[in-house]
């Protein structure tokens, strides 16, 4: 079906051609976006000034001598008027060769129809794309998931609350830039390969260089290299980038998605939680005009102060367990069994600390809190608390049970740091893939001395998808990663595909 109206297309092309019309033409006149027309509509209508509009043709009725479409540009949708007897005959029957989907330009005046619709009387038009391919059937637009994510597109198209969605995240993106740079944030840019992978717990994506003949990593995280330059005397920066992460999928995880990562010298986490609260309710009330943001129906109050949660504390609370009472690897893996979680058996303690966080604690904290005091075990990045050292001076925003920002006051003692890199080491040659290498260099480069310095992270995607209303995070990126897969997609129907939907976490 799709092939035969694909052909039908091009026989119209074909005849377009004949008639020594470029169907694809370099340039058009656009003097007016839908959007301005429309504002200026009574001015316009009442002077019936001359006006060029462009865009892909939404709808085609043809009544005879008349004839009424729709055109669509990125700003909006304005209706057209054709009439045989002002275009002249050879003119308006050209309008069987163009179908739902091409481009045009049109040219005419404004006016308002019997029925109060705004207008466009056209008295000359033009191709300026021609399409090959129908568009989805319009009364069921692009609802299959998996086709959506595939041919965005074709979802863009069709479904104008996901052109609104996108357009949020443009400016939810140059709010959060405004924020950072308002308060003496400087941006910058860090390498995407890496030779040792680091700053986060994660399995890396390896790349070969052909060149040099060796393997490189892409990065699963911005930190060393921004604490680097932390070393090197910058004192406030931050970095919006692409990190790569080969885990599982869900509809809270991609492979690739985009970081907020920012370090502040001369600041702890205490301070760092302040301006993070702060840089929060800013961001979200300017992009969406309310602290108060619906959510799967229910409703996130992301009012200041948000509560501070001890970690030790809140798994004793919702699970009964004190995990002091589990100082080993061996007692913290019976014990994540008796809970009906199978324990990674790569894992070490600070990791099955984790499992059991995330399976009985993160889940019900609904409400945006910030999760302290974490245990050392699984903080190796982080600096120790001067009373406590076997806790960290760590912070992670807790929002609708997932984490959406993860912030320390920075270990910035090389020899610490080391030892707690062969610890990594060491869980690293037992099997665990997630856990950290050694980076002599990055090493090294603490021995020259950074800073006190509080640094903080945020994955952009997971916020956005919360703070969206959205069940996946897939909903708020323009091409998410898929497994390879060709989709047919037929003139009124989509074809379901489902075999590579996320699973759950």
């Amino acid at each position: 079906m799709l092939d035969e109206l694909k052909q039908a297309r091009i026989e119209k092309l074909e005849r377009i051609k004949a008639l020594n019309i470029n169907p694809y033409p370099a340039k058009s006149k656009r003097t007016k976006t839908v959007a301005q027309a429309l504002e200026d509509f009574d001015r316009l209508s009442e002077s019936k000034e001359n006006i060029f509009l462009t865009g892909r043709l939404r709808t085609l009725r043809t009544h005879g001598a008349l004839s009424f479409a729709d055109i669509e540009d990125q700003s909006g949708r304005l209706q057209l008027f054709f009439q045989r007897d002002a275009l002249g005959v050879e003119k308006y029957d050209f309008m069987k060769s163009l179908d739902i989907g091409d481009f045009i330009e049109a040219s005419g005046f404004l006016f308002t129809t019997q029925k109060g619709q705004k207008t466009l009387n056209v008295s000359d038009y033009k191709i300026l794309t021609k399409s090959l391919l129908p568009l989805p059937e319009k009364w069921h637009g692009l609802q299959d998931e998996e086709t959506r994510y595939r041919k965005r597109h074709l979802d863009l198209i069709m479904n104008e609350d996901v052109r609104k969605l996108f357009r949020t995240r443009t400016a939810f993106m140059n709010n959060v830039r405004e924020f950072l740079n308002s308060n003496g944030f400087m941006e910058v840019e860090t390498p995407v390969l890496e030779s040792v992978p680091g700053g986060a717990e994660a399995e890396p994506f390896v790349t070969h260089h052909n060149k040099l003949d060796i393997d490189f990593f892409l990065r699963i995280s911005l930190e060393l290299h921004l604490k680097r330059l932390m070393v090197g005397g910058f004192e406030k920066i931050y970095e919006l980038g692409r990190v790569f992460r080969n885990e599982g999928i869900s509809t809270q995880h991609l492979q690739e998605f985009t970081m907020l990562e920012f370090y502040w010298a001369y600041a702890d986490y205490e301070e760092l939680m302040d301006f993070v609260e702060n840089f929060y309710t800013t961001i979200i009330e300017k992009t969406f005009g309310t602290l108060e943001i619906p959510y799967q129906g229910k409703v996130l109050n992301f009012k200041a102060p948000w509560p501070r949660v001890d970690y030790r504390e809140i798994i004793l609370q919702e699970s009964g367990v004190d995990i002091d009472l589990y100082p080993t690897k061996e007692a913290m893996q019976e014990l994540v069994r008796e809970k009906g979680i199978k324990p990674d058996p790569a894992a070490g303690r600070g990791r099955l600390i984790d499992q059991l966080y995330k399976k009985l604690v993160r889940p019900n904290l609904f409400q945006p809190c910030f999760l302290i005091n974490h245990p050392i075990d699984i903080s190796p990045l982080a600096k120790s608390k001067e009373d406590d050292i076997n806790k960290v001076e760590r912070l992670q925003v807790l929002i609708a049970g997932a984490e959406v920002g993860n912030g320390f006051s920075e270990l910035n003692d090389p020899i610490d740091q080391r030892q707690r890199f062969l610890k990594q080491e060491e869980l690293r040659e037992a099997g665990d893939k997630e856990a950290q290498m050694i980076d002599e260099d990055f090493v090294e480069a603490l021995e020259y001395g950074m800073p006190p310095t509080a640094g903080f992270g945020v994955g952009i995607d997971r916020l956005l998808m919360i703070l969206a209303d959205q069940e996946n995070i897939r909903d708020v990126v323009f091409f998410p990663m898929m497994k390879p897969k060709p989709i047919e997609i037929s003139a009124g129907e989509e074809k379901d595909e489902s075999s590579s939907a996320p699973v759950a976490e």
